[in-house]
């Protein structure tokens, strides 16, 4: 008797236990939502949740604020009301992904506002399932970064008016302009080295930098020597135009490097000195000329002076001649 007693009691215990456990656990769940509710509602970001075929089933105070539209307007609408008019409705396929259990983040995006106002987005979208783990619908959550999308635009205008600038200052160059990667083939060029070489910049761009000289080796030794030592000055070589033609220039080249200080490739720019060069052997030319005339004067002169001694010589011995003769006609007489 006692046994079942104690086993009644145990019992009855288990079962008052058992009550309390799950009044418990509904009042933990019930908290539970409650804060997961909270901070949903709380959050600045537009939190939605629809359907496996877009329908809006939940949309908090955030959505509210970014969309312009109340709860009460959308739920049970499509989300694709928030599509603007003539953009493509990317959302089918989006819900497609989710359905195969993907997920989206930070996908940047556009959608239209309750007054009209088309808004950049970047949302990140997650499948939402059941107890069973059938997925059953979606969950998206949505930044407005219209702000810094036209900030990004306007630094992009920037940076880009920037670029053309400098492309600008490149191309008003009359010096040929190349910039070699680490490996020496060409990664740019400007339009005074199409003059010079005669080819294409498509067909210049990815080839091997030395391939234009007369001598090539030379060549790859100078833009080495600007990796090695970061720069050079005054390095000659002599192009190639593709037709035979040849053109005497000055390198100057130094190394280029990104925002961290990496070495990035070589920027060389080439001083045509083809007239200079042409004007020094003309004048070094004329040099040997006027040095040539000036021996040959030297050497006439030293024959004339010769001349005028031997005839002052033969003068002297004509007139010992006659004092001999006249000295010899006295004593006859």
């Amino acid at each position: 008797m006692a046994d079942n007693k104690w086993v009644q009691t145990s019992k009855s215990a288990s079962m008052i236990n058992s009550g309390k456990d799950a009044n418990f656990s509904e009042e933990l769940i019930e908290d539970k939502t409650f804060l997961l509710a909270s901070i949903v509602e709380s959050s600045d970001d537009a939190i939605i949740t629809k359907t496996s075929n877009g329908i809006i089933t939940s949309w908090n105070s955030g959505a509210e604020k970014i969309y312009g539209f109340l709860a009460k307007e959308v739920v049970g609408k499509p989300i694709s009301i928030l599509i603007p008019p003539g953009y493509t409705d990317e959302v089918p396929g989006i819900l497609e992904r989710i359905k195969r259990g993907e997920s989206i983040h930070h996908y940047e995006t556009v959608r239209r506002r309750k007054d009209g106002q088309i808004i950049h987005v970047s949302v990140s979208i997650s499948p939402v399932k059941d107890k069973h783990g059938q997925i059953i619908g979606a969950s998206t959550i949505a930044r407005d970064v219209t702000a810094e999308v036209a900030a990004r635009k306007q630094s992009q205008e920037k940076l880009g008016a920037a670029s053309q600038y400098a492309r600008s200052l490149i191309e008003s160059s009359l010096d040929p302009l190349v910039t070699i990667s680490a490996d020496g083939k060409i990664t740019d060029v400007n339009e005074a080295t199409i003059k010079v070489t005669g080819i294409p910049r498509e067909q210049l761009i990815g080839t091997d930098f030395s391939n234009y000289f007369t001598e090539p080796e030379k060549a790859r030794e100078g833009y080495q020597q600007v990796f090695a030592k970061g720069f050079v000055t005054d390095y000659p070589l002599t192009i190639r135009h593709r037709d035979g033609r040849l053109t005497d220039v000055l390198y100057n080249a130094s190394v280029y490097k990104d925002t961290r200080g990496n070495v990035l490739g070589v920027f060389a720019a080439a001083r045509d000195v083809t007239a200079r060069k042409r004007a020094e052997e003309e004048l070094a030319e004329q040099r040997r000329r006027e040095l040539d005339r000036l021996a040959e004067l030297e050497k006439f002169q030293r024959l004339t002076v010769g001349r005028e001694l031997k005839m002052v010589e033969l003068k002297k011995e004509i007139e010992e001649l006659n004092r001999e003769n006249e000295e010899l006609k006295r004593r006859l007489v």
